[in-house]
């Protein structure tokens, strides 16, 4: 039937829009710090069973059957954490996480995680997550003191500065997070993920220890969107949503034939 077909292909076209609208945020964030593009997955939709496989006839059961598909949809979208390329920055608190792992920092009365390493320090020395809008405070906190000069932060997280008199103090130790599945964590913006029931509970660890990243100071990671990969995709999209308009035109004009029979 004509209308099944311009059904199936308005799935086609509202599921490719979708897949548009992920790719437009991907290449929207190609600037955006540690930001990790999307995938839009797809699945069919129920089929229409005309004739079930192995059905009986006169001489024994049949080796296939005859089915229709009614369509397609979004399955889910899932996300890259594959690393993007460092940025030196000859920022002292800009720290990028090569490999595994997220920052833990405070957000209102919960717990949020960050692989954006842009940290600065509020007016009491506490390291926070460079925000216009809200200071976040790093977990587990660290406070820097006043009268220091520089702070240095090695590849496994230990914290010192050098004081006013040229004394080196270690005040704290950086820590990593990891989940059983990050793709199950959610996406909250502002950098932020947020721990869930599908994620599983976050595992504490040392940087460059037990299959976690090390860190480098005076970088971050940049997104690992590619522009020319986003861009090939938008275009197959665009493709792929034209053919599925031009069904239901030839869907249409099939309907229009069938109802000019009168006229014949």
């Amino acid at each position: 039937m004509s209308l099944r077909a311009m059904y199936s292909a308005a799935s086609g076209m509202e599921a490719h829009q979708f897949n548009l609208d992920t790719i437009a945020n991907n290449l929207a964030n190609a600037s955006t710090t540690s930001f990790k593009r999307s995938r839009a997955n797809f699945e069919d939709l129920f089929y229409e069973k005309i004739k079930l496989p192995g059905s009986q006839s006169p001489s024994g059961p049949t080796g296939v059957g005859i089915a229709v598909g009614l369509g397609t949809r979004i399955q889910s979208t899932s996300l890259d954490f594959s690393n993007g390329s460092l940025l030196d920055t000859n920022n002292e608190l800009d720290v990028a996480i090569m490999g595994e792992g997220f920052f833990q920092v405070q957000d209102g009365a919960g717990l949020a995680y960050v692989r954006a390493g842009n940290f600065t320090r509020n007016a009491d020395g506490t390291i926070v997550m460079g925000s216009a809008d809200s200071g976040r405070i790093l977990q587990p906190a660290i406070q820097i003191p006043q009268d220091s000069t520089s702070v240095t932060i090695t590849s496994d997280g230990r914290v010192t500065v050098q004081t006013g008199q040229g004394e080196i103090q270690e005040i704290g130790q950086l820590s990593l997070f990891r989940f059983p599945n990050s793709q199950g964590l959610l996406q909250k913006g502002e950098n932020l993920y947020v721990e869930t029931p599908a994620s599983g509970t976050a595992v504490q660890g040392v940087p460059g220890e037990n299959g976690f990243g090390q860190l480098k100071q005076r970088a971050l990671e940049a997104a690992n969107v590619e522009p020319v990969r986003e861009l090939v995709d938008l275009i197959r999209t665009q493709r792929n949503f034209e053919l599925n308009s031009q069904t239901i035109q030839a869907a249409d004009q099939m309907l229009q034939l069938i109802s000019n029979l009168r006229r014949f």
